[in-house]
């Protein structure tokens, strides 16, 4: 099997060139997509090869891209929106919640929502405001919708094939600090990755430690660091909704403390939501609190205090020595 030496918006990108030569009813749309190849470049090279018909540059009008991605699925295409930044998708947070994600209930199944809405998000690229956020969880309350945020290349290009097979709609994060970080064989050849299936990155038994996206990477380092006193599993979700709950109960019954490390503000997080589920489903076998290393509950900071408010490798070390200390 062939494969290529792919940094993550690269695989993106494969993923997307390929899954259009596979089908023709998969369309990219959205603002600069076309000749610019995106912002990012994501979409780079896919206009000279599908042409006008098939990557569509748009007007800014987020409503209106993710409007017309509905309308294209709802009929048969396979549509796959670019948002620039995640923090621009609140002026099509409505189309999102109140149709993308509830026509296949409001219509008994007649029509589906195959979908995959694409956006970078996250931090730490020195961005100006509105290009940072790390919100998430909104997208995981809403029954309906899909959320997926890769951490490598490999599962970028897989999880995004498999979510534009999706028959329903899919939240596509992608963590723009890691877009050019690091490169990983990726396969030349199409494959998907399965959506809702967490990966255990490092094998551990004294403290599993739950995150995704960019924060995968601190959160292994930190474990490197304290593998001489602390045998850390790292547990990174990949999938927030459908969320793994099997493997996140499973590596805590192993280990009985935890941590969950997310970006996105503390309050009203997936921490919680991971931690209170955790304690429904596992209390007999829990020994410490769990600790929370997150982002904290204030506007996204520019540029000097960025490194401040992510949680980097230190910040997570501390917290999982907290866990372990109790």
């Amino acid at each position: 099997m062939s494969s290529q030496n792919l940094t993550l918006v690269q695989a993106v990108r494969d993923g997307m060139m390929g899954e259009m030569r596979r089908d023709d009813d998969v369309v990219v749309l959205g603002e600069d997509v076309g000749k610019n190849g995106g912002v990012f470049r994501a979409t780079q090279g896919l206009w000279d090869e599908f042409g006008d018909d098939r990557v569509i540059d748009t007007p800014l009008a987020e409503s209106g891209i993710v409007g017309t991605a509905i309308g294209m699925a709802a009929y048969g295409m396979k549509p796959v929106p670019e948002i620039q930044f995640s923090g621009f998708m609140y002026p099509a947070f409505d189309q999102i919640v109140s149709h993308a994600a509830r026509l296949r209930n409001r219509s008994r199944s007649r029509f589906t929502v195959p979908m995959t809405l694409r956006a970078p998000y996250g931090g730490g690229i020195r961005a100006p405001e509105h290009h940072s956020e790390s919100k998430e969880a909104f997208y995981t309350h809403e029954a309906g919708l899909k959320v997926v945020v890769p951490s490598t290349p490999y599962d970028a290009k897989g999880m995004l094939a498999a979510s534009i097979r999706d028959p329903d709609p899919v939240v596509f994060l992608e963590p723009k600090l890691i877009y050019r970080a690091f490169r990983e064989e990726v396969p030349d050849e199409d494959y998907t990755v399965e959506l809702g299936e967490a990966a255990i990155r490092r094998e551990g038994t004294d403290i599993s430690v739950f995150t995704w996206g960019a924060m995968t990477r601190p959160t292994l380092e930190a474990a490197e660091n304290l593998e001489d006193d602390i045998d850390v599993e790292v547990v990174d979700l990949r999938t927030l909704s459908p969320m793994d709950w099997d493997t996140i109960v499973d590596s805590f019954k192993k280990t009985g403390r935890a941590a969950v490390v997310h970006e996105a503000p503390k309050t009203g997080g997936l921490g919680a939501e991971i931690t209170a589920t955790i304690q429904e489903e596992a209390l007999l076998y829990q020994e410490a609190p769990i600790k929370r290393i997150t982002g904290f509950d204030v506007p996204y900071p520019l540029y000097a205090l960025e490194d401040y408010y992510m949680p980097e490798a230190a910040r997570v070390e501390d917290g999982i020595r907290e866990a372990m200390e109790v």
